[in-house]
């Protein structure tokens, strides 16, 4: 292979990547630790924690790789294909697993296989959005076909925590907890819908918005900073059900949520990159 031939790898972007990718190991630490501490019958609260945590913390990394990637005009195939295996690992294995570990081994055989079509779904999820990046389709949009990867562990991951905060001082999640075989299989379910979401690639570092929301965006990360335990669930959850309500919202309204000018809608790739 010639010098011109290798693949360009900007150190920021995939830096970023690289941390997306140590959480998703580091929570599958946790998760194996938790599994083998329920075998001395001690509570495995605590690392289940740092394993939900972890997630929440990959997806974050998620976000920060691809706007430094578009900030910087650094996007690559090398960069595509390096998140999409990380978030294989973050967003489709750890939650997985860590479902699998907290319930659906209460369901012997069927649980395996409620953890597998997850993961399935996942990495054809991936697997179909770099098809939708090489093929720049001729109708370019801002949008996601189906519920990113990133955002549905967000949403298992956050419920998780919120369910263990409700909780707190038991040694394992109320009987309650085997909703989340059911969120599993429709999370699985609607990564592959048709249902559209916004990618946001509209709101970056460059952004101008008025004081008062620039406030209100303060607020909400101090928020959700102090109140980790719920507030995730509930941005998460409101972006899944967003995508619902989506088409029933005037356009001027939507630009207005989703920072896109219609000049930008025009000019992006259909899922160009899942952050």
């Amino acid at each position: 292979m010639s010098p011109q031939d290798e693949p360009k790898i900007y150190l920021l972007p995939n830096l970023m990547t690289a941390g997306n990718l140590f959480c998703g190991f580091a929570a599958m630490r946790s998760i194996i630790e938790a599994a083998l501490v329920i075998q001395q019958g001690l509570s495995a609260v605590e690392l289940y924690h740092q394993a939900l945590l972890f997630i929440l913390g990959a997806c974050v990394f998620d976000l920060l790789d691809g706007r430094l990637a578009r900030l910087g005009g650094k996007e690559s195939p090398f960069g595509r294909e390096f998140d999409s295996l990380a978030d294989v690992v973050s967003f489709g294995i750890a939650p997985a697993m860590l479902v699998y570990q907290i319930v659906l081994r209460d369901f012997a055989r069927a649980g395996w296989l409620i953890a597998f079509v997850y993961l399935l779904c996942g990495v054809l999820r991936l697997a179909r959005f770099n098809c939708y990046a090489i093929a720049k389709s001729d109708k370019p949009t801002n949008e996601f076909i189906g519920f990113p990867i990133p955002a549905a562990a967000g949403v298992i991951a956050s419920l998780t925590l919120f369910m263990l905060w409700m909780e707190e001082g038991s040694k394992e999640i109320g009987a309650w907890k085997f909703a989340l075989a059911g969120l599993m299989l429709f999370l699985s379910f609607m990564m592959f819908s048709h249902v559209r979401y916004p990618s946001f690639k509209g709101l970056g570092w460059r952004t101008q918005r008025s004081l008062p929301r620039f406030l209100l965006i303060i607020v909400i990360i101090l928020v959700g900073a102090m109140f980790y335990q719920w507030v995730p669930a509930l941005l998460f959850v409101s972006f899944l059900i967003y995508g619902f309500v989506r088409p029933f919202i005037s356009k001027a309204i939507r630009h207005e949520i989703e920072d896109e000018d219609e000049d930008e809608e025009a000019a992006e790739s259909p899922e160009e990159k899942e952050s």
